[in-house]
């Protein structure tokens, strides 16, 4: 099954939190921070949203950063993903 977002929607599939620190402690489930940057899997196709024209800034494979709670997680064929706006990515990761 393929995902196919519509509008400003973008899908996104986190990327794995680091699971030591710098120091080398090795940190459990609960004390890691919830991740914030993902690989773009699918970008809708932009247009009109609320009156307003939005062009489409992401391709697919951008690694991007998004806000931390923000969009609706789902699970497909096993994997996890999560459908954002466009305007909750903060930035491209170079």
């Amino acid at each position: 099954m393929k995902i196919k977002p519509l509008a400003d929607r973008v899908v996104v599939k986190m990327v794995e939190a680091e699971e030591t620190t710098k120091s080398g402690i090795i940190l459990t489930g609960a004390a890691k921070e919830k991740p914030q940057i993902a690989q773009v899997v699918e970008v809708g196709p932009g247009g009109n949203v609320d009156g307003n024209e939005v062009v489409m800034t992401v391709k697919i494979g951008d690694k991007v950063i998004t806000s931390k709670y923000s969009g609706t997680e789902i699970k497909l064929d096993g994997e996890e993903y999560i459908i954002v706006r466009q305007s909750d990515i903060l930035a491209i990761v170079e």
